[in-house]
């Protein structure tokens, strides 16, 4: 029986739910960014005024575009201002991810209602088995994938029914090139690999197609003449392994070669949670020590409330800093029990800090809790049969907050 995996990414996602608030926008470059300043103003005739790209002032970057935006070359992850001199008439709106979420559940329940087998691999993407989904394997005609390409385009007239929204699906027999296919067809796309099209379908695609081969190893591929998936596949397996190594370079020849046995995973634990700011200018531990103090309080109170709303704790709390020259470290500081309480992250946070100089300017500050488990799972056990009950264990009371280094007399 044919395997047949799909991948499903919803389309400019972020800009995508912004539209649908202001459907005046269809149609025109927008880009999404800059944090939560520069909201659309209503004026006295309801109608709103947008921000445009050329009146930006600061250092945030793309959290995504429209498709008429990326066609003036803007992307995500590019500077707004680099942004601004591409598209100076760009319609720039910020950014909403408490509605980004609230469609993400939505899409993801549209999907479960077809084929329950998902894998959550973020906010706007998942990978889902049909093989078993009923009708996958029937041939409709003379098509012999009929039947699964009726499941795909049922799974993306659910989407559209329940958030208004447009996805790009492929289908392939594995995770790796149902990645690749999604993207062929966009937006709105559908992609169906047949049997024997990997050599006409996939290998002319650029090697850097392949997830999995970053911009280092693609510039190294560069550097030995191969540019295309087919011109890697066509390589010899040892002179990979010569040049990237056994594991990376023979991952190299499989994945050019279009094979990949990895399953759908349903559930998987998160290994750690964090939340960060990229500032609009540069910090200074001890000039601006109430505001960096107020932010950090802010992030470690962040990263508390996502750990009490998905039920875990963690035990090794971190501090993210990157510097004004882009210089980034970090540091980690490990608990005697597992906490999802904020002033004992806040506390625990600020000894990370302790250890890091602080005497250039700050650009980002990020807080992370790691080695996490669930709350439950945290508690002592009990004890075997046989033995007397144990004493409950006492609770250390919560550290008050402090601000060292930002915030307390002489600390920095």
């Amino acid at each position: 029986m044919p395997r047949y995996i799909a991948h499903l990414d919803m389309d400019a996602f972020y800009a995508s739910v912004e539209l649908l608030r202001y459907p005046e926008l269809r149609g025109r470059p927008v880009v999404i960014g800059g944090g939560r300043r520069h909201p659309p103003e209503v004026l006295a005739d309801g109608t709103r005024r947008f921000a445009v790209l050329r009146d930006y002032a600061g250092r945030g970057v793309v959290t995504t575009a429209t498709y008429e935006a990326r066609a003036l070359g803007v992307h995500s992850g590019m500077g707004l201002m680099k942004a601004a001199a591409l598209a100076p008439q760009a319609v720039l709106l910020p950014t909403d991810f408490d509605a980004y979420r609230h469609y993400s559940r939505l899409f993801k329940a549209a999907v479960a209602e077809v084929a329950p087998v998902i894998e959550d691999r973020g906010i706007d993407e998942i990978y889902i088995d049909l093989t078993d989904v009923p009708g996958a394997q029937e041939a409709v005609g003379h098509d012999p994938m009929g039947g699964v390409r009726a499941v795909a385009l049922a799974i993306k007239n659910n989407v559209k029914r329940a958030t208004g929204l447009s996805c790009s699906i492929g289908v392939t027999p594995n995770k790796l090139l149902s990645k690749l296919c999604s993207d062929l067809d966009k937006p709105d796309g559908l992609t169906l690999l047949r049997p024997g099209e990997l050599a006409t379908r996939i290998w002319p695609l650029p090697a850097k197609r392949i997830n999995g081969i970053g911009p280092k190893a693609n510039e190294k591929l560069r550097g030995l003449g191969i540019h295309t998936i087919g011109e890697l596949a066509a390589a010899d397996p040892a002179w990979l392994v010569q040049h990237f190594g056994p594991r990376y370079g023979t991952w190299l020849h499989e994945a050019a070669h279009g094979r990949d046995d990895r399953p759908v995973v349903t559930h998987s634990e998160p290994v750690s949670m964090s939340r960060e700011t990229t500032f609009e200018r540069d910090l200074h531990a001890r000039h601006d020590r109430e505001l960096l103090g107020s932010i950090f309080t802010r992030l470690c109170e962040q990263v508390a409330a996502d750990l009490a709303r998905k039920g875990y704790v963690g035990k090794t709390i971190g501090v993210k800093l990157r510097f004004d020259d882009f210089k980034t470290v970090t540091r980690d500081h490990t608990l005697a029990h597992p906490t999802a309480d904020a002033q004992a992250i806040r506390q625990a946070a600020g000894q990370c800090l302790k250890r890091v100089d602080l005497t250039r300017r700050l650009r980002l500050l990020g807080v992370r809790v790691g080695s996490l488990c669930k709350a439950g799972e945290a508690l002592p056990k009990a004890p075997t049969r046989g033995t007397q009950p144990l004493p409950p264990r006492a609770q250390e009371p919560a550290p008050a907050y402090t601000l060292p280094l930002f915030g307390e007399p002489g600390g920095d």
